[in-house]
């Protein structure tokens, strides 16, 4: 799976501690700044009930659920841009993921010191997002001669580029998020050929105290936390890394009980992969059968060979159609079979765009 989330936030907010609890990965989690250097790995499975529900309809040997990889990245500090804590280390471990998760604290806690002296999440997540836009904002300036000379030969593919790089200096320069048209192709390839941590969709992921997240619609820090995040188009997720640390020493069914009994109704843990699927803009499509069934993932807009060279290569390369019913569909009526007589059955071809919950069998030659 191609698809990787980084953990960044300041020291000693909880960020080995979540990835842990997300991934039983075993990162070291100690009251003291870098205690994480090199990044920790971990593969997650991504939470879909459709998949069980498929599974007892097709009576399936296993389920295979899809899956996303999450980074722990060591701790940023103020001035990482210019070099201080891990510096380019740092930054250089955040360019290499696709997806960024803002860690930032919200418990109080008087034996984890808080590298700032105080828990604010708002000054955390302000230092946090002013130290990548100050590491673009260097990127593009060493980018920004070159781009113009190449633009005054008049190629207009040179001039877009030093245009887009202008636009962007001048936002990062005022204080403000990049922006560009990420409906214009030519004008998102080149944000992308720019390898900007700003541009990498993002989340905040707001680690709270056990009483805070009891009570969390009515946590003023969150609240606070939560019109800052907005102002720079990100979304909060709350969760409990202590507790969500605690429950994923339990089994399955223990863990049930045991959120059944609290009230709870889903695990933050799940909202963060969630989330992080989202902002990849990200669908799932399945395949199900006696063997096994599992769930697939393709990005928003892919075509049906794209889709089964998921599968197998020798599927994309030898396609000849893709027959698919609608996951609402297949359960309505039962099974495969029953879906075809009720017309539910479809035959598509090479320019068919895949939809979120398609079920398919790949028909090819090789």
């Amino acid at each position: 799976m191609s698809f990787s989330c980084g953990f960044v936030g300041l020291p000693n907010v909880g960020k080995s501690t979540l990835f842990n609890a997300l991934s039983h990965g075993g990162a070291e989690a100690a009251n003291f700044p870098f205690c994480t250097i090199e990044p920790n790995t971990g593969i997650v499975q991504v939470p879909d009930k459709r998949l069980a529900v498929l599974a007892e309809l097709e009576k399936s040997g296993r389920i295979v659920p899809s899956t996303l990889k999450f980074i722990d990245i060591a701790g940023l500090v103020r001035g990482a841009s210019q070099g201080q804590g891990l510096g380019n280390q740092f930054l250089g471990h955040v360019r290499n993921v696709d997806a960024i998760a803002h860690v930032v604290r919200l418990f109080e806690d008087s034996d984890v010191v808080h590298v700032s002296g105080k828990v604010d999440p708002v000054s955390d997540l302000e230092t946090i997002t002013t130290e990548l836009m100050l590491a673009d904002l260097e990127m593009l300036e060493k980018r920004r001669d070159k781009a113009y000379k190449n633009a005054r030969s008049n190629d207009p593919d040179a001039k877009a580029e030093y245009e887009l790089i202008v636009s962007m200096i001048a936002d990062l320069s005022d204080g403000r998020m990049p922006s560009y048209d990420r409906n214009d192709p030519k004008q998102k390839a080149l944000a992308e050929n720019f390898g900007l941590l700003t541009v990498k969709p993002a989340f905040v992921c707001a680690n709270v105290g056990e009483a805070q997240a009891a009570d969390y619609t009515n946590c003023e820090a969150g609240q606070r936390l939560a019109e800052y995040a907005a102002q720079r188009g990100l979304e909060v997720v709350p969760v409990c890394a202590k507790f969500e640390d605690e429950l994923s020493a339990l089994s399955p069914e223990e863990a049930e009980i045991f959120m059944s009994d609290l009230g709870i109704t889903g695990s933050g843990l799940d909202k963060v992969v969630e989330t992080g699927y989202r902002l990849l803009d990200y669908i799932t499509f399945f395949t199900a059968g006696p063997m096994e069934s599992r769930a697939w993932t393709v990005t928003r807009g892919s075509l049906a060979p794209e889709a089964a060279g998921k599968i197998h290569t020798d599927l994309q390369r030898g396609f000849i159609r893709m027959e698919t019913v609608s996951y609402e569909d297949l359960v309505e009526c039962g099974s495969w079979a029953k879906a075809q007589l009720a017309g539910k059955l479809r035959i598509e071809g090479k320019d068919y765009e895949m939809q979120d919950g398609d079920v398919i069998h790949v028909r090819f030659s090789v």
